[in-house]
């Protein structure tokens, strides 16, 4: 009864443009909405957030000197195996990243933020292929 509630649901697609917004700002409101917390039936055990694109990742903005400064770190689990990038580095190589791990940074840390993540798209300039889901939800 559960699973047919919840694949019956009709889940709205919000689009975010993050042409000069704040990074963290912009990655709470994207949180909040994938994980439901802006509905009024929300529960915290069932995905019931929407879907959401972002365009225009590579002109995300930071405040002060985090572009330079700022480091992602990753390890691979071999001695000598961390590796570390700055934001400038992301930005160059994939722009969207930079959205993606501050979104996780704020999701639950569980198998739900998984299958919430999955409902995340992220462009790094202004086109992508989700045109007509926009179109089919003001008709």
């Amino acid at each position: 009864m559960k699973n047919e509630k919840q694949n019956n649901q009709q889940r709205n697609w919000h689009l975010f443009d993050a042409n000069k917004k704040v990074l963290g700002r912009l990655a709470t409101q994207i949180a909040k909405i994938l994980s439901g917390k802006d509905k009024v039936d929300y529960l915290p055990y069932l995905d019931k957030g929407d879907f959401v694109v972002v365009i225009n990742a590579k002109e995300v903005s930071l405040s002060g000197k985090k572009e330079t400064q700022k480091m992602y770190w990753r390890h691979s689990g071999y001695p000598g195996g961390l590796r570390s990038k700055t934001v400038q580095d992301t930005r160059d190589q994939k722009p969207e990243q930079l959205i993606r791990h501050a979104v996780i940074g704020m999701m639950p840390r569980n198998k739900l933020a998984r299958q919430m993540i999955k409902k995340l798209f992220i462009y790094p300039g202004a086109e992508h292929p989700h045109q007509d889901k926009f179109k089919a939800q003001n008709s």
